[in-house]
């Protein structure tokens, strides 16, 4: 006879959630693991199967919802933009006439040249103007012109 006492499955299913987020790290399976803690502690307030399954989907879905956004903003709080992806959004001075149409088009920021691209086709963007650097696509830079000053 295999055992099935609801309290040892939501006990189960709180560890295999634990054990895939560690894996994982996604910030997804926490929030799971939490409701089937509440379920886990239902049983011994004398919820029947149907409340415990209830209290496990609604208060799931509830930490992920509410708590999730949060959590991942604080695990990221301290994290530095390195490489290329720090230079989104600064200020860089066009070297070479930047055109889409043409395939030209060269910037200089923090004394590195790079091939830079427009977000629109049909803009060019003289040598000389200053531009703002709005992505990174594989090794061009995409920005547009600010008249802002460096």
């Amino acid at each position: 006879m295999m055992f099935t006492d609801p309290a040892i499955l939501w006990l189960g299913l709180v560890i295999l959630l634990l054990v895939i987020e560690i894996a994982t790290v996604n910030l997804t399976t926490i929030w799971f693991a939490g409701g089937a803690i509440a379920a886990f502690f239902s049983t011994f307030l004398g919820a029947n199967a149907a409340m415990q399954r209830t209290i496990f989907v609604v208060l799931s879905l509830a930490l992920l919802v509410l708590t999730r956004p949060a959590a991942v903003r604080y695990m990221q709080r301290g994290h530095v933009k390195t490489n290329a992806e720090s230079l989104i959004g600064k200020l860089a001075s066009v070297t070479t006439e930047i055109n889409n149409l043409s395939q030209s088009g060269e910037v200089l920021i923090a004394d590195v040249s790079w091939t830079a691209r427009t977000r629109k086709d049909g803009e060019v963007i003289p040598k000389g103007s200053k531009v703002r650097i709005c992505a990174i696509e594989g090794v061009k830079l995409i920005v547009e012109r600010t008249e802002e000053q460096l």
